[in-house]
């Protein structure tokens, strides 16, 4: 392939990569309203996913600093969706999980943005949107060999 049609490509993903992030986001948003960013959604979902985690764990799964995890982490406590507990052997440890309000919170929120994407989706034939899947998957794991060699 040329540097042409490679520059053009190039252009092509980079115009509707961000124009998708956008919008999804400022759907995202409505589904959030003012109570969460979608950082702290994440951080909700993925603890949810892993029941219990420390903020070091969470700095490396989302490649941030652990301040910027534990600003995060700050706010959903002070909100009541996440509690701190220290491990009774090594006080140094703190686990974070999900309160019941958390819980609930999450699971609401979940739901909203789950019917918001399956509205999207079902616009497209299920072969079609495994096959989208199936790349972006591709694509994330070309990100991380990327990374890995750096």
């Amino acid at each position: 392939m040329c540097n042409e049609n490679i520059q053009i490509l190039v252009e092509r993903y980079v115009d509707v990569s961000f124009s998708v992030t956008k919008k999804a986001e400022a759907l995202i948003s409505e589904q959030l309203g003012s109570n969460l960013t979608h950082e702290q959604l994440h951080i909700l979902r993925y603890i949810n996913r892993v029941v219990s985690c420390t903020s070091t764990i969470l700095a490396e799964e989302f490649e941030v600093k652990k301040s910027a995890i534990t600003a995060i982490i700050t706010r959903l406590c002070d909100k009541g969706f996440i509690q701190r507990t220290r491990d009774e052997k090594d006080r140094r440890v703190v686990y974070l999980t999900l309160t019941e309000k958390g819980e609930e919170f999450y699971r609401k929120v979940e739901e909203r943005v789950n019917q918001l994407v399956q509205g999207l989706i079902s616009q497209f034939e299920p072969s079609e949107i495994e096959q989208f899947i199936g790349t972006y998957e591709k694509l994330n794991r070309a990100f991380i060999e990327l990374k890995n060699m750096k």
